[in-house]
């Protein structure tokens, strides 16, 4: 089984964060969204990973480290680890295509501005899995219409009338990934576009119009990291998660000094938390101290500095200086002070 992972865009929505760290590397509950994304899905499919291919951007942005970070991923599975790069912003379809020295054999394509939490036998009969959930506004996604024998049957992207509410969440599983490359080699030769970009939807009609099974699969869970509030609420709802699992979410290397911490709450390593209360539902990230604050409800990384806060669904970067009582401030481009 290989894993695939585009994950080539900036993520413009979750700006500032994503000014100097790629959108699928700020962390969520202490661990990079794409770590955890890739862990449960190897975790869920019960079956050795023999490779996992990632297809990055600009090498400018997506730099050594992050590819080291990705390699070093792949060897904790125990699978090859593969980069590719899409070279300009051409859509989903193009982003696959990337990697096509690896598409062959069965795979598990999975867009890395998610995470799930899901346990679930793979129908390996079908040609392919692609996992829904159910939502209470499906005019605001893609979903997918089924038949009366439930199979997938077509793709609809933000139907204006009620089709069905599982909305595609960005995991597919090909039981021959090559089948899917070839028809998204006819759609790139072809210029076959949906707004100027080269759509993985593309390659899917194709395969069903070929007469291939496509069968919903269903996650218990499915969170997004899209924007600064949702990724917030994603790492509480995490953090929810991890604590029921019995996992330890404190550093042995914290240092608390009338410090009160409100659990579930994920601690790194070195942190320093000083007359202040934290949690419930809050992240810190390595080498990071808060003094004299209350903050709940929030992310905050690594080697950055807190005092004399109030916080509550904030989301703060690496290296970040905040100073409650602040009279004297400096702040770049895309900062929001609420």
């Amino acid at each position: 089984m290989k894993i695939i992972v585009p994950m080539a865009g900036r993520g413009s929505r979750l700006r500032p964060h994503t000014l100097t760290v790629p959108k699928p590397l700020i962390p969520v509950a202490g661990k990079p969204i794409v770590h955890r994304l890739v862990s449960d899905i190897a975790k869920v499919l019960g079956e050795p990973i023999e490779e996992v291919a990632f297809i990055l951007g600009d090498p400018a942005f997506f730099g050594d480290d992050v590819v080291e970070s990705l390699m070093e991923l792949a060897k904790e599975l125990g699978a090859k680890g593969s980069i590719y790069r899409q070279d300009e912003p051409l859509g989903t379809g193009h982003a696959i295509m990337s990697a096509k020295e690896s598409l062959s054999g069965p795979a598990v394509i999975a867009y890395a501005d998610t995470l799930i939490r899901a346990n679930f036998d793979l129908d390996k009969s079908a040609d392919s899995v692609i996992w829904v959930k159910q939502v209470e506004r499906p005019e605001a996604f893609g979903v997918v219409k089924l038949s009366k024998d439930n199979h997938i049957v077509e793709l609809v992207e933000k139907p204006q009338e009620f089709v069905s509410d599982l909305a595609v969440i960005g995991i597919y599983y090909f039981k021959d990934v090559g089948v899917l490359k070839n028809e998204l080699q006819h759609v790139l030769d072809n210029d076959i576009t949906n707004g100027g970009e080269y759509q993985i939807n593309d390659g899917i009609k194709r395969m069903m119009e070929k007469g291939m099974k496509f069968v919903p699969g269903q996650v218990d869970e499915w969170m997004d990291c899209g924007n600064k509030n949702v990724t917030v609420e994603t790492n509480q709802r995490m953090l929810g998660f991890l604590e029921k699992d019995g996992e330890n979410l404190i550093a042995d290397s914290v240092k608390t000094e009338n410090a009160n911490i409100i659990e579930p709450c994920f601690i790194g390593e070195n942190v320093v938390l000083k007359n202040t209360t934290v949690g419930p539902f809050v992240s810190v990230g390595a080498n990071t101290v808060l003094e004299n604050s209350t903050i709940k409800n929030s992310l905050i990384q690594n080697n950055t500095k807190i005092s004399n806060a109030n916080l509550d669904n904030a989301m703060i970067g690496n290296h970040v200086v905040f100073n409650g009582n602040f009279e004297a401030i400096s702040i770049g481009d895309y900062s929001v002070l609420e």
